[in-house]
This record gives structure tokens, sequence and C-alpha cells, in this order.
């Protein structure tokens, strides 16, 4: 990658820079603290992106938003969640990266949970035309702030797959995922996440992140996206992706 090589007339358009960016076959880590005990209003959301250009002796672009909506009731929450990334050098397209999913969650006590998830992405540059997962299970809100918030969820699930070589694969897993937060300062948030899908081929997703508000609405956000597959497809034979970004929010 070309895309942080300081040439003339390098162009960086506003809505933040990506760092670096090396597209992940598949990295659902659901961070957002979705607890309805401890929701200050019926919804929340927001928006990141970040977009760089370059120009001169390298022609390169690169593009990566994302995107979490929650609505909370007395012991439920619904989530749905979104994010897309393409790269281009030289007018050739070298990542492109969409998914999409929905998340509900039903408190039972004031620590325990049941949750439902799904999500579906495409990723044809790591070897997926398509990917679609389906989990349930159980959870377990160890923390729940307003400094550190912690969970732990598990439960089995099915996962599609649909290879760039044409062939598919249909087959059950099982799913385990626990997130942090930690409220560093009235404006610096903290969180970790892993999640693991153990399946024949398993994946491990890790995303570290670090918002930073600059007002009311508006924020930074730098991320690093880990993606572990024990069997990635042949058409992409690499194990291990990563992503780093740096990207311009919008809270709703």
């Amino acid at each position: 990658m070309k895309l942080l090589k300081t040439v003339p007339a390098a162009l960086m358009l506003a809505g933040g820079v990506v760092a670096s960016m090396h597209a992940a076959a598949d990295d659902s880590v659901f961070t957002v603290m979705d607890d309805p005990t401890t929701a200050k209003k019926p919804f929340e959301g927001n928006l990141n992106a970040g977009y760089l250009a370059q120009s001169g002796n390298t022609q390169s672009s690169s593009l990566t938003a994302d995107t979490t909506m929650t609505w909370y009731g007395q012991t439920t929450a619904w989530s749905l969640w979104g994010n897309a990334s393409n790269t281009s050098s030289n007018d050739e397209r070298s990542s492109e990266k969409y998914a999409v999913g929905g998340r509900s969650r039903f408190n039972t006590t004031d620590y325990d949970y049941l949750f439902g998830q799904a999500s579906w992405l495409t990723d044809r540059y790591n070897g997926y035309r398509e990917r679609d997962i389906a989990t349930a299970g159980y959870g377990r809100q160890f923390l729940n702030g307003p400094v550190h918030s912690f969970r732990f969820e598990f439960g089995p699930g099915v996962r599609y797959d649909e290879h760039t070589d044409d062939t598919t694969e249909t087959q059950p897993l099982g799913y385990a995922s626990g997130a942090y937060a930690w409220q560093m300062t009235d404006t610096t948030k903290f969180t970790q996440g892993v999640s693991v899908f153990g399946a024949d081929d398993t994946t491990l997703n890790s995303e570290t992140a670090l918002d930073v508000a600059i007002n009311e609405h508006f924020g930074l956000k730098v991320a690093y996206n880990v993606t572990w597959n024990s069997e990635p497809p042949e058409t992409a034979p690499e194990h291990t992706d990563r992503r780093t970004t740096v990207s311009l929010g919008y809270k709703m």
C-alpha cells in the first residue's frame, strides 16, 4: 500500500484519514454497549467516515465508513449496524468490503440477558462473495458503567459461505464474544471487543478503538481491527488481516 507515502499534490479530504487498510474477511465485533438498564435516552447512533485521496506520481484513494444505531426499551435493545470500505490504486480496485447486521437483546435479570443477531458480508478481494451468519444465546453483563462496562456472551449459530471461486458451504458454529468499554474521561472512551466464530473454518475478530469527543456531536475515532481465519479461501490464503483507521465521527 502506498496510501500514506507523501508525494506532491497529495490531497486529504474532510472526514478523516485512513491510516492503513487491509480488507478483513470478517470483522463482526459488536462493541456498542446495549444494556437497556443504563441507556440515557431511547435512541443512540453514530456515523464514522474517513477518506484519503492522492494524486501525482501515484493515483490512489481509500474510503471507510461505519454506523451503529440502537433503540432501547425498558428491558430490550435493538441495533442495526453497517460498514463499508474500498481502496483503489492507479484506477485499479484493490479492496472492497460491505457488511450489514442486526441484533436484539432482552434482559432477563439485572445482569443476565438473551440475544440474537445476524449479519451479511461481501468481501470478494479476500475470497468471499457472500458470508451470512446468524447466532443466538445467553449473555452476562458483569459491569454496566458508568466508568467500566463489560459483557460476555455465547451461543450456537449457523454460517453460509459463498466463495469467489463459486464454491459454497453451510456449517454450524459456536459463537462467543466479549466487549469492554472504559470511559477514561468525559471526552475519551476506550473499547475492546473480541469475537470467535468456531467452525471448520474458525474466525477470530478483534477491535481496539479510542473515541475522543470534539463537542456534543462530533469526535475522532482511532480503530485497529484484526481478523484471523484458520482456513482462509484458496483465492486469499493469508490467515491474518489488519486494518487501522482514523475517522471523523458524528453522534446522532
